[in-house]
C-alpha cells in the first residue's frame, strides 16, 4: 500500500492524462536481478492489457535497443508520460525495497554502462547490494527477491490504473 501512495503522490504532481501513460519496463531476461523490468511489464500486460507497456519477458527493453524503444515511444505518442521501471543496488538493509521518484531513471547505471536517462517518473527495485563486479551480482540475485518486488510494483501501478481510469469514467458521466 505504501508504493501505491508513492506513485499516487508523485503523479498528482503532474496533470497528466492517463491515456498519455506509457510503462517503460527495462531490464533483461538474462540475468536474474535484470528482469525485474520485464516481469513488471508481463504482469502489467496480463492484467491491463489496454495500456502501452514496453518491456515484457518476450521482447525485454534493454541496453542494446532502448533508445530505438524510446524513439518509437516518441513517434507514437505526441506527448507520452514516462513511467521508467529497473532493477537497482543498494546497501543491504534497502533490499527488497521500491523507490518512487519525479526524475528521469539512469538504466544501467549500477553496472558501469552510460544510456540515456529516461522517465519523467521512475520506479526502481533494489534487488541485491551494490558492490563489484556489479553484473556478477546481478547475475547471482535471488529470484524471490525479484518476484516479489515485481509483484509489489504491478500490484501498485495496477491499482493506480483502476483508480485512475475509474475516476475518468466518473467525470465523463458528470458531464452529461
Amino acid at each position: 500500500m505504501k508504493l501505491n501512495s508513492a506513485i499516487r503522490k508523485a503523479m498528482r504532481q503532474y496533470d497528466t492524462d492517463i491515456q498519455n501513460v506509457v510503462i517503460l519496463c527495462i531490464g533483461s531476461d538474462r540475468a536474474t536481478g535484470d528482469c525485474l523490468g520485464p516481469l513488471v511489464g508481463d504482469y502489467l500486460k496480463n492484467a491491463l492489457p489496454n495500456i502501452s507497456v514496453y518491456g515484457t519477458l518476450e521482447c525485454p527493453v534493454h541496453a542494446m535497443n532502448l533508445e530505438g524503444t524510446v524513439e518509437t515511444i516518441y513517434e507514437k505518442y505526441n506527448t507520452p508520460f514516462i513511467i521508467a521501471i529497473d532493477a537497482s543496488l543498494g546497501i543491504p538493509e534497502h533490499i527488497g525495497y521500491a523507490t518512487v521518484s519525479s526524475k528521469p531513471l539512469f538504466p544501467g547505471k549500477g553496472v558501469n554502462k552510460k544510456l540515456p536517462a529516461i522517465g519523467n517518473l521512475s520506479i526502481t527495485g533494489i534487488v541485491n547490494v551494490a558492490g563489484f563486479p556489479n553484473s556478477i551480482l546481478l547475475q547471482s540475485t535471488r529470484l524471490h527477491i525479484v518476484m516479489t518486488l515485481a509483484n509489489c510494483i504491478g500490484s501498485a501501478l495496477y491499482y493506480y490504473y483502476q483508480d485512475s481510469l475509474e475516476q475518468a469514467a466518473i467525470t465523463s458521466e458528470d458531464a452529461w
